[in-house]
């Protein structure tokens, strides 16, 4: 046999083993013959089919996707392993129609892809729930169906740990979001130390986070490949810290002190506004206006502050919250705005300016680009939002590196009150899996 013959079913035999653990929504597709198509066509189709869940809409239709656990609106989507805690999960659909929507979770590895379990090795009970609980929009110029479900539930459970994501579809088979969440079996302590950073050249400009991890209920073969370490600034995924390995292992310590390779630019406070009221002015709105069809909501211009002193500004480090001023009862009564940005700014050639934060999923996507007026010489962009309490920051994302650069319009301070976020995982011996074995939220606000 031909050795381009034999590359060939190497590639094809590795994309079929491969193909049997991709979620469903890939399966369509991988269907070909191999007598009609090139190595490099298989190749490509391999790489495409990998995919890592990421929180995400789906349906034009669907708005203000919320997962956190119940009664703390501003928590992570955490729970822990076994326990009473519960996650509430809510969406609206400005569909008027009563739909039948179903959920059900799909484990991930430590990278968000879909691990090899079978769903009957992470779920107890079954494989997925009707979304039973709805109500309408009450006295709102948008009506919205609001759907909401608390998990775990009777019927659905987790009983690994490891990151999960909620995927719901309409009966019928059509997927409309995915939400990630977590379920953590606390087996290890991690101690964090957030400071400015040791090198020089970054002190005013960069955090470090140096942190020891103590495993003593925890046997570790190798903690140079069993672990697996994420830092995540505010939260974010664009800039997240990965593949660290342990500088010095001692006894039950493995301790993390690196240099450089551990630090963030601080960049700036967040940016803010509060539309909770649709008939009250607060401090960054410009102008309220109504018509039968919207409502719109016009802030004060913004202003580069690269070069600007760091001035301190409360906020809630790039979260938001769902509220209405008017209304007894903010899930259903809370109506929708389209929020204007203005960004006054010579054009930028280097890049495009993207709106980021939690109402983004910290994604940056077309839905949150801005666009330029050439003729105010200003960068624009309207955003159809929930009424609440926003923060964001305005983001470069350069054109051919592709990196998210935030200090080039916001500028970059250590005095910047940020929060960090260390995730660990563990394969442990003879698991075909990535647990969640420990989480430490920690902050920069001592260094002000």
């Amino acid at each position: 046999m031909k050795l381009n013959n034999i590359l060939t079913l190497l590639l094809f035999t590795t994309f079929m083993i491969n193909s049997c653990h991709l979620p469903e929504e890939v399966y369509a597709d991988n269907y070909f013959q191999i007598d009609t198509i090139s190595k490099q066509e298989i190749t490509q189709k391999i790489e495409k089919e990998i995919v890592i869940y990421k929180n995400k809409i789906l349906n034009q239709k669907i708005h203000t996707v919320l997962c956190h656990k119940k009664d703390q609106e501003l928590s992570l989507p955490i729970i822990n392993l076994n326990s009473a805690e519960k996650l509430l999960v809510s969406f609206d659909d400005f569909d008027a129609e009563l739909k039948n929507y179903y959920f059900t979770i799909i484990h991930c590895n430590s990278d968000w892809k879909e691990s090899k379990l079978m769903k009957s090795e992470y779920i107890s009970g079954f494989n997925e729930e009707l979304i039973t609980d709805y109500e309408f929009s009450f006295n709102t110029i948008q009506a919205y169906t609001h759907y909401s479900f608390t998990f775990p539930s009777e019927a659905i459970k987790p009983i690994l740990s490891g990151n999960y994501v909620f995927k719901v579809y309409e009966e019928g088979g059509e997927n409309i979001f995915y939400k990630r969440f977590m379920v953590l079996e606390n087996k290890l302590s991690i101690k964090a130390d957030v400071r400015k950073a040791t090198l020089a050249k970054h002190r005013n400009t960069k955090h470090e986070i140096d942190f020891i991890i103590n495993h003593q209920d925890l046997t570790i073969t190798d903690p140079f490949s069993d672990l697996k370490v994420y830092i995540k600034q505010n939260n974010r995924e664009d800039n997240v810290i990965s593949h660290l390995t342990p500088v010095f292992v001692r006894n039950d310590e493995l301790i993390y002190d690196y240099e450089d390779e551990n630090t963030f630019f601080a960049n700036n406070e967040f940016r803010h506004f509060d539309i909770k009221s649709l008939r009250y002015h607060s401090d960054r709105i410009k102008s309220i206006s109504f018509d039968s069809t919207y409502n719109n909501v016009y802030l004060f211009n913004d202003k580069k502050r690269s070069f600007d002193r760091y001035s301190i500004d409360p906020d809630i480090n790039g979260q938001f919250i769902i509220k209405s001023q008017e209304g007894w009862k903010s899930s259903i009564e809370a109506d929708y705005a389209f929020v204007h940005f203005t960004l006054p700014t010579n054009t930028i050639s280097s890049g495009e300016i993207f709106l980021l934060g939690g109402f983004s999923e910290w994604d940056l996507n077309n839905d949150y680009k801005m666009q330029y007026n050439h003729q105010k010489k200003q960068y624009e962009a309207s955003i159809y939002l929930k009424q609440g309490y926003y923060n964001y920051l305005y983001a470069l994302q350069e054109n051919t590196t592709k990196r998210t650069d935030i200090s080039f319009i916001e500028g970059t301070h250590y005095q910047t009150r940020n929060d960090y976020y260390i995730y660990v995982y563990c394969r442990e011996v003879g698991k075909r899996h990535d647990s969640f074995v420990g989480f430490l939220k920690t902050s920069s606000k001592e260094l002000f």
